[in-house]
């Protein structure tokens, strides 16, 4: 007579991990401790972090930003308190997909603009409403806030702009019609102009 000794499966150790993330994501976001969750997709332009408070998305940032760098900056700007919980942010990603495959224009999502302030902040929410497929001059968003001899001022605006790709920053080119700096680098402002042109 063979014995045989039946053992259960041993759980994958990544496995038991991630369900303990995942319980300590719903704790703390039951409690009132996620200050920040965020996220990674992959786009045309390279990965895209996602970030958010309760108040909505606070982040966009670029591979080009170095993401653990950016997620150090808004723990010491925003809280400590921040989380790797992609569901919070699914509607997020699915409008950003959706904007890359050409079937979204806008996007319809709550923002936090905490991370920029005074003139800086009037230069991000004046982005918000250049439409899909317009372009505006630095001198143009200069008048349009109210201070046209801010060019440069405006430049260095947008090179802030903590929400890149949902507020359209990429649309603000120079005076001749060139296409300037981007946060994201310039192969990715041309692919978004682009896209939109098309």
């Amino acid at each position: 007579m063979i014995d045989i000794a039946f053992q259960a499966p041993v759980p994958d150790e990544g496995d038991t991990l991630r369900r303990l993330h995942d319980q300590l994501v719903v704790s703390a976001d039951q409690s009132g401790l996620l200050d920040v969750a965020y996220r990674t997709i992959d786009s045309p332009v390279g990965t895209l972090l996602l970030a958010a408070t309760p108040a909505g998305l606070v982040r966009v940032a670029f591979d080009i930003e170095d993401h653990d760098a950016v997620l150090h900056r808004l723990a010491k700007a925003l809280s400590p308190r921040i989380l790797h919980a992609p569901s919070k942010l699914d509607s997020v990603a699915h409008q950003i997909d959706d904007y890359f495959a050409k079937r979204r224009r806008s996007f319809d999502v709550a923002v936090d603009l905490s991370l920029a302030a005074g003139f800086r902040r009037s230069v991000v929410e004046h982005l918000r409403d250049i439409e899909y497929g317009r372009r505006e001059s630095y001198a143009q968003v200069a008048a349009a806030v109210g201070s046209p001899r801010a060019v440069r001022a405006v430049g260095t605006a947008c090179a802030h702009n903590p929400l890149p790709v949902v507020v359209p920053c990429h649309r603000v080119v120079r005076s001749d019609g060139t296409a300037g700096q981007y946060i994201g680098g310039p192969l990715a402002k041309a692919a978004l102009l682009e896209l939109e042109a098309g």
